[in-house]
């Protein structure tokens, strides 16, 4: 009996939906320059905040946003805390002759080990 309901009918390659009443969001274009000179668009929501800089999708060098006078919009300097590294982490604890002096005391330790471990002895 369920194989008589789908008859005729190709699974997923018609919807059934129509785009009757269907309003879309406010969208607005964004026009980018790439370094070297040449444009492309990117479509934003009329609400979202357009970044200055965005990726081409054609040759993948970064583009900068135009204003509606051709003019390359400059970025805005970030208050951005710059992540801090392991190495800035561990100089914050040790010294460097301190690190040179354990990186000398681990290697030793190490080459001393090396000539212990012998297979077959």
């Amino acid at each position: 009996m369920a194989d008589r309901s789908l008859r005729g009918m190709r699974l997923g390659s018609q919807s059934l939906q129509s785009e009757e009443g269907v309003t879309f969001s406010p969208r607005k274009k964004s026009t980018y320059q790439a370094a070297d000179g040449s444009t492309f668009e990117v479509t934003f929501s009329a609400d979202a905040e357009v970044p200055t800089v965005w990726e081409s999708p054609k040759s993948g060098q970064e583009g900068r946003l135009l204003d509606a006078a051709g003019v390359q919009v400059e970025p805005e300097p970030s208050d951005a805390k710059i992540p801090r590294t392991h190495w800035d982490m561990l100089l914050e604890r040790r010294t460097r002759p301190e690190l040179e002096e354990l990186l000398q005391e681990r290697l030793d330790f190490l080459r001393a080990r090396k000539g212990q471990h012998k297979i077959g002895a």
